[in-house]
């Protein structure tokens, strides 16, 4: 059987697929995908790849198609469960990584970190002007809890922060045990010193923070997100910026990748990352690898641990 790798992945998950599979590693544009796809029986890819339903249409042998990572919202899964193809993907793989740049970006807020480097390499010493703040005794507000908003819990009280999470999937009893309070979005926006996103991307969480959201919030707010950039409105954030609705922001996500000529680009007191949440060496590693034994397990035949549209094995 035949395996297409259409994105980097790590080199051990590719030597592992070798030993088994005809494999190749190598890139395609969404406009030459179609046309090479009919050979393969798997297809893995990670965020640059789309596979819409014109690619899996003409895949007519693909078995499994993976994702080297968490978000699955470049894969048409709805499709590929109607012709009964399994998707899977890596889903404990970046949690860590996505997590500490979370903490790492609400540091870098309350410290002014990328401006003070900027500006020592000016040559200025504003010391008096970057006055920060502790994250010590400040209230963490995560939109959405799962695995990463987790990570992020235990290390931001670690901190010394109180965390609380508007998470109407969360049951109780998993919030008490890892120690987060579950609320209500109204009360997380009114009351929370930083409020990280950790939702994924769906038709309910997209665009669901807005101007609505941002007037309610604290003008002190920071807000970090980590997620999927269309879950925030990314006009009514430039404008809260520039109207003082909140202090800062840190964003690891966009709603168009890069954001070419994006006004965010513009906008006072925003961090940028270019999506680097799962860019580790140890994340890419375990994504790389996990989806590599999951796509292994279809092609032999049996279930694998890790399937996003799991109604093909529970009907």
């Amino acid at each position: 059987m035949k395996v297409l790798i259409n994105d980097a992945i790590a080199e051990s998950a590719i030597e592992m697929l070798r030993s088994k599979y005809e494999v190749t590693a190598q890139f395609h544009e969404k406009e030459d995908l179609p046309n090479v796809i009919p050979d393969y029986d798997a297809l893995i890819v990670r965020g640059k790849t789309k596979v819409p339903r014109e690619v899996i249409d003409k895949g007519a042998k693909l078995k499994v198609i993976g994702r080297a990572g968490i978000g699955v919202d470049n894969i048409d899964v709805q499709y590929a469960t109607e012709k009964k193809i399994p998707v899977v993907n890596a889903p404990m793989s970046s949690t860590v990584s996505v997590a500490e740049l979370a903490v790492g970006h609400m540091i870098s807020l309350a410290r002014h970190l990328p401006y003070a480097d900027r500006s020592m390499k000016e040559g200025k010493w504003e010391k008096k002007k970057l006055m920060g703040n502790e994250l010590m005794g400040k209230t963490l507000g995560m939109v959405g809890c799962g695995r990463i908003g987790a990570e992020v819990a235990s290390r931001a009280k670690a901190f010394g922060m109180e965390t609380i999470a508007f998470d109407p999937y969360l049951p109780q009893e998993v919030a008490d045990k890892i120690g987060v309070k579950l609320t209500t979005m109204e009360d997380l926006l009114e009351n929370s010193d930083y409020i990280s996103i950790h939702a994924l991307l769906t038709d309910e969480t997209r665009g669901m923070i807005g101007r609505e959201q941002f007037k309610k919030m604290k003008n002190s707010v920071y807000l970090v997100n980590c997620a999927r950039g269309p879950i925030m409105d990314e006009t009514a954030l430039v404008e809260a910026l520039e109207n003082g609705e909140i202090r800062g922001a840190a964003l690891d996500v966009f709603e168009n990748e890069p954001p070419e000529g994006s006004p965010l680009l513009g906008a006072p007191n925003v961090i940028f990352t270019p999506h680097l949440g799962a860019s580790t060496v140890e994340g890419q590693n375990k994504a790389g690898m996990t989806t590599a034994e999951q796509v292994d397990k279809v092609l032999s035949g049996q279930q694998p641990d890790f399937v996003v549209n799991r109604e093909i094995y529970n009907p």
